[in-house]
């Protein structure tokens, strides 16, 4: 007698293999169904991001919706999982443009995503390759309609501090031509390197650069705040991604008079010490290592992720508007006095200024460095990139050397809105 098999004979299971394998076999040669494996959202002054991170291409539908105001996504193809379950806890109340968010399963393989939002806005959305530690992404972008005004926003921060600062006691009597001229303030723009996607370069210890280099410069904006006839915008003041050419055009808008990038620098070596200044460069990096670091920071658009089809052809122009000469003599001059400064609380990697290709430095109008307070690649300068001591010290010297290029090159006239800030 033949043996049985799972309820079979041998003899049966034989025959029906074909068919048994069939069953086996079909589903596995079928594309698995996209996984989503990660939301993350970014709250900011300027903008909200959802990020949605998968593991293969996913197709999606959006709808701008009214009364109320609300965006409604449906993705195709994926199933509701405990990653989506997550994102309505992510939502802040002090998020500026998300009130809130519902994640459910609309139809067999479709995820519908409801965000209700705030007000009314703008948004972009646009699907990113797999780089660096990420996969798939799809970014969702929520823009207010009416963006706000760094310039604005300065001027309200100086009424604050000093009610009476606008105001002017003649007004009354005489035509607003003839006003008094008003203080110049010298307006620096902080940038902290990387933010919200991209984390920038990650030590040994776990410290990431997009949070040494906001505690930096978040100290920088204090100590500058309280010096007198000088004030001090940050291009991110929070855990958020800011496109390249969005911190220059930031800096443009509000006539800043210097441009700092503040960064921890990272090498392949662990070896690798010391701080470092650079400038804008036209023809070529001043070595290997400087054109190495202008191509990995010159990426972080690529890891934050930028919408590449809505570039802003004017400000694209300008950006490449290469007669900056005068500009970058500046830079190279600031660079010097901050260099030196910096010396005095760390090994510098170089003694003198660096340049390459660096696209947050390519304002044409603003001298504009970047600073690598220390490498973060190293055990022993990444635990002083961590320490409040030696960020404390290290903002000192940045404004010392501020205080130091001013002396001895005095800041240009302005217009009188450039002079009310």
């Amino acid at each position: 007698m033949a043996s049985k098999l799972s309820g079979f004979t041998r003899r049966d299971f034989l025959r029906a293999g074909p068919a048994v394998l069939t069953l086996l076999v079909t589903p596995l040669g079928r594309a698995a169904a996209p996984t989503l494996i990660g939301v993350r959202v970014w709250p900011a002054p300027d903008y909200t991001r959802v990020t949605i991170e998968h593991d293969q291409p996913i197709e999606f539908r959006q709808m701008l919706l009214k009364d109320p105001e609300r965006l409604v996504l449906d993705l195709e193809g994926v199933e509701f999982n405990s990653v989506l379950a997550s994102l309505p806890g992510k939502i802040l109340d002090e998020d500026p443009q998300i009130k809130l968010i519902r994640a459910g399963r609309f139809k067999p393989g479709v995820v519908r995503i409801v965000i209700e939002l705030k007000g009314e806005v703008k948004p972009q959305l646009f699907a990113l390759k797999p780089i660096g530690s990420y996969g798939h992404r799809l970014v969702i972008d929520l823009y207010p309609a009416v963006p706000p005004d760094p310039l604005l926003a300065l001027l309200e921060k100086r009424a604050q501090d000093d009610p009476f600062a606008l105001a002017d006691p003649a007004a009354d009597r005489k035509p607003r031509a003839e006003e008094p001229d008003i203080t110049r303030l010298i307006t620096v723009v902080i940038d902290p390197g990387h933010g919200g996607e991209d984390p920038g370069a990650i030590g040994a210890g776990g410290s990431r650069e997009k949070d040494v280099t906001l505690a930096i410069a978040r100290r920088l904006k204090a100590k500058i705040d309280a010096t007198p006839n000088m004030r001090a915008l940050l291009t991110r003041d929070g855990d958020y991604f800011i496109p390249l050419q969005q911190r220059v055009a930031k800096a443009r808008r509000v006539k800043a008079d210097l441009f700092v990038s503040v960064h921890a620098d990272a090498f392949m070596k662990p070896t690798a010490r010391g701080s470092s200044v650079f400038v804008l460069s036209e023809n070529g990096a001043s070595s290997s290592a400087a054109r190495w670091l202008a191509d990995r920071e010159n990426a972080a658009d690529l890891i934050g992720g930028v919408n590449l089809g809505n570039k802003d052809p004017h400000l694209a122009r300008t950006l490449l508007d290469l007669s900056q000469t005068a500009t970058i003599n500046d830079s190279l001059k600031l660079g010097r006095a901050v260099l030196n400064e910096i010396g005095g609380i760390n090994d510098l990697h170089k003694g003198h200024v660096e340049q390459a290709g660096f696209a947050v430095l390519k304002a044409p109008d603003i001298p504009s460095i970047l600073v690598e307070t220390a490498f973060i690649s190293n055990p022993e300068e990444e635990k002083r990139l961590t320490d409040e001591a030696y960020q404390n010290q290290m903002a000192e010297a940045l404004l010392s050397g501020m205080k130091r290029y001013f002396a001895q090159n005095p800041p240009a006239a302005k217009s009188k809105l450039a002079r009310l800030y």
